[in-house]
């Protein structure tokens, strides 16, 4: 189990997580009765009843409508709802992708670190460099003679590592995973999902959870692996490999079970991450295209009539503000009550 019984008193008690907890139940809430509020369909103009009748201007909250219409006439409380569904499956979704990934490449640098590696001989290096060569090449002849010559040299490097000759690369699983991570980080990282939605010919729902859980994972590697080396130090795990147990099962077994919570705290505070992320993109103009509603589009659309008719900037905000402080509030509560200093109070 994730929390034991004195965890999960503590995160009962914790002020903030019992706050977040309300925010994000309210928000799921809403965003799966929100559109039975509404009998207007979010993407549809009303210009009869949307628009005031002498300005021809879109008109506030009423009865009729709860939080006014924007700038097309549509129901601003209906197109809420329906972007509250779309940024917390976004969320979610990359977040699952993200903690996997992070987990796996975190568990895998944290519990060999330090060991010695193995060597990778040269023609092996070579073949995998022709290969990468090959997958990008973009004149048919040279990929496959790339192809064929990398899958030629991986062969001899197999073989040159069998027989044990000299020469090569010792690499170790710990340092190769990290600079992995470290070249990811030094890219910011909404300039690089911006690059890579920028680069796809439809931007979708799917491609855009894909790019944010693919690119979001390198902060919780880094944790995971910090997390997995004190874990490996505790004598069960000591224990399980005096026993004979292989890695894997190690790692499925002991190392997993030790480090979840600690991971479900940093999805929670994940989800507010990507929520943000997927506001950005969509206000920047790089996320999911119109006429489907998004918290960011929206917040775009409404700007220019802050004066006019302000509930076009308020509502989304509010709806953006309510959504990462109750995830993150509720992450941090998580984090307490798993922290290892407050269960010995």
């Amino acid at each position: 189990m994730l929390l034991d019984e004195r965890a999960r008193a503590r995160l009962l008690g914790h002020p903030g997580a019992r706050a977040g907890a309300v925010i994000v139940a309210a928000l799921v809430l809403f965003a799966a009765l929100g559109p039975a509020l509404s009998s207007h369909d979010p993407t549809a103009s009303d210009f009869v009843r949307g628009a005031a009748p002498d300005t021809h201007t879109p008109v506030g909250p009423s009865f009729e409508f709860l939080l006014g219409t924007d700038r097309l006439f549509r129901d601003q409380l209906a197109r809420l709802a329906y972007g509250a569904r779309l940024s917390l499956l976004i969320a979610f979704a990359a977040t699952a992708i993200a903690c996997v990934l992070g987990a796996a490449v975190g568990i895998v640098a944290g519990y060999f670190e330090g060991s010695r590696g193995v060597t990778v001989p040269w023609p092996a290096i070579a073949g995998g460099a022709l290969s990468i060569a090959a997958a990008i090449g973009d004149h048919a002849a040279f990929a496959w003679t790339a192809a064929g010559a990398g899958g030629a040299l991986s062969i001899a490097g197999a073989m040159l590592g069998a027989a044990r000759l000299q020469g090569g690369v010792r690499v170790n699983a710990d340092v190769a995973l990290m600079r992995l991570v470290d070249v990811g980080l030094a890219f910011p990282f909404l300039l690089l999902v911006m690059a890579v939605a920028a680069a796809l010919d439809r931007t979708t729902v799917t491609s855009i959870l894909v790019v944010l859980g693919c690119t979001g994972w390198l902060g919780t590697a880094r944790i995971v692996r910090a997390k997995t080396m004190q874990v490996r130090a505790l004598d069960f795990v000591t224990a399980s490999r005096a026993l004979g147990q292989g890695t894997a099962r190690i790692l499925v077994r002991h190392v997993l079970p030790s480090i979840a919570g600690p991971l479900a705290a940093i999805a929670t505070v994940s989800v507010a991450q990507m929520i943000l992320a997927e506001t950005a993109l969509s206000y920047l103009g790089a996320g999911i295209a119109p006429p489907t509603p998004t918290w960011g589009r929206m917040l775009f659309e409404g700007q220019d009539y802050y004066a006019t008719a302000p509930w076009l900037v308020i509502a989304p905000a509010a709806a953006i503000f309510a959504a990462v402080l109750g995830f993150h509030l509720l992450g941090e509560g998580l984090r307490d009550a798993l922290d290892p200093r407050e269960a010995r109070r």
